[in-house]
């Protein structure tokens, strides 16, 4: 959703014809299930998961149950009855504090999320270059500090041809790596060779050695996170309350087939012992071309891979942090200093105090003595972040029943106390799982992963918001001035959800 969609959310076009105001253009249930499908997928998990090999199924199975489709109803419910995001369902819901903490969170997440995704481009890049590389904790940091702010350069611009990138990058970095990963896979079985992960029935299961076993469940917890993005599309479907659960277990299907199928070819060619969380995909592309003698392909998908990676970070770059700016401006939750607009209409203070931060943690993997150890810490710190989110968006749907009941819905979520619930405990459960290590991280001390874990969370999810919250001002409301920026900003803004 771009900043003016966003924007008309709260302020309706009176200009308008009624008509064309509640009868937006219809798509049918399976454009709406390619659409989730596109903002869900993607190959980045997969060498986490392939380290369970046949296990695999069962741990992305387990949170498709449990929290995927719990969170398209409930979502699809909510933005059938109200527009404005996630603010505004937990401000109706619950509070306006609570509504900020949401948004907050939304905001918070991508300050770890950035260094842990552009961690995979820089370990994808280095098999471009140099795969040894891909374990260097200092090249790493300083491809994450240069991409990083070369992104927000371009953002900063206000351009709006990244957008496309991103459809892009589901076909070019996603969808044709994932078919080649998997096809690789099969002939290199049909060729005699044996799987280097167990595939037989005793093995369906993950080995249970305490609950550290379970913990890279939480990594697929965030692997679907952004499912609830297309409910806002359910007041475009014919017929709600049939076409949208059908687009909803119709996406669920594609997007395990294709979180699963890449992490099996993965655990086929490459043993769990040497296989890195971040430059795993790519090694597996190396030891299916090398044994089929096309060792060159290697580098051609790595650009590919890397391509798609960084389309998806400028799409989303601004997106956050214009969506918390919106609901600053509107009601003072934030200084007039990081109100400011650029030219562009980019939210230029918030990205670079977001900046500064990012490169504060991204120079934690030149001192992390193992990069993936330092990739999985930062993939916690996110998921638990946006976790919050859930849990709060699961709260709201559930007392906007009480509140609200005769507010129209496009769609309602059936069971609902069950449903929310259910989305409820597992989102708290995987919370929980998050503090602890992952056991092939066993040899790192606990006290140092608890801190960041833990500080991270604590930090950026719950004390920097109760700081805005506590201090601000009545002046802080700035909504109708720089209208001249603001305007630029809805003009040219990237399209975010």
């Amino acid at each position: 959703m771009t900043l003016k969609e966003q924007v008309r959310d709260e302020r309706p076009d009176t200009a308008a014809p009624a008509a064309a105001r509640t009868r937006p253009p219809m798509i049918s249930w399976a454009g709406l299930a390619l659409m989730t499908t596109a903002s869900v997928a993607n190959l980045r998990p997969a060498p986490s998961m392939a380290l369970y090999g046949l296990a695999a199924v069962f741990l992305y199975l387990v949170p498709a149950v449990v929290f995927l489709l719990p969170t398209a109803l409930v979502s699809a419910e909510l933005a059938s009855g109200w527009s404005g995001g996630i603010y505004r369902w937990v401000s109706e819901g619950l509070s306006k504090p609570l509504g900020f903490l949401a948004v907050w969170c939304q905001f918070a997440l991508t300050i770890a999320y950035y260094p842990s995704l552009l961690a995979y481009v820089a370990s994808t890049f280095a098999y471009v270059v140099d795969p040894a590389l891909a374990d260097n904790g200092r090249y790493v940091a300083l491809v994450i500090v240069v991409i990083y702010w070369a992104g927000v350069l371009v953002s900063a611009r206000g351009t709006r041809a990244v957008a496309g990138l991103a459809g892009i990058g589901l076909v070019i970095g996603t969808l044709i790596p994932g078919a080649v990963l998997v096809v690789l896979g099969l002939v290199f079985l049909g060729q005699g060779n044996h799987p280097a992960a167990p595939m037989d029935t005793g093995h369906l299961l993950p080995p249970w050695t305490g609950i550290a076993s379970l913990v890279l469940i939480v990594g697929n917890f965030l692997s679907y996170a952004g499912m609830e993005m297309n409910g806002v599309h359910v007041s475009a479907l014919r017929r709600p309350e049939r076409d949208f659960p059908r687009a909803v277990f119709t996406a669920t299907g594609l997007v395990l087939l294709i979180f699963i199928l890449p992490a099996l070819a993965i655990s086929w060619v490459m043993p769990g012992k040497d296989l890195s969380l971040t430059a795993g995909v790519m090694q597996a592309f190396q030891g299916f071309f090398d044994h089929f003698h096309i060792g060159w392909l290697t580098k051609v998908v790595g650009v590919l891979l890397v391509a798609a990676a960084l389309g998806g970070m400028l799409t989303w770059l601004a997106g956050p942090s214009r969506g918390l700016l919106l609901v600053a401006r509107q009601e003072g939750y934030l200084p007039p200093v990081l109100q400011r607009l650029n030219k562009h209409g980019a939210p230029r203070n918030i990205m670079v105090a977001q900046g500064l931060l990012t490169t504060l943690i991204a120079l934690l993997y030149a001192v992390i003595p193992n990069v993936s150890s330092a990739y999985w810490i930062f993939s916690v710190i996110t998921a638990q972040i946006y976790l919050v989110v859930y849990l709060l968006m699961f709260a709201a749907v559930v007392r906007l029943r009480s509140l609200r009941p005769g507010q129209p819905r496009g769609f309602r979520v059936p069971a609902v106390r069950l449903v929310a619930g259910t989305g409820f405990a597992a989102s708290l459960a995987a919370m929980c799982i998050g503090f602890v290590p992952p056991e092939q991280f066993g040899g790192q001390p606990l006290w140092r992963y608890l801190l960041i874990v833990g500080g991270g969370l604590l930090i950026l999810g719950f004390l920097t918001p109760l700081a805005f919250l506590k201090f601000r001002k009545p002046h802080w409301i700035t909504a109708g001035r720089d209208g001249a920026a603001e305007s630029a900003g809805d003009r040219e803004g990237p399209a975010f959800d």
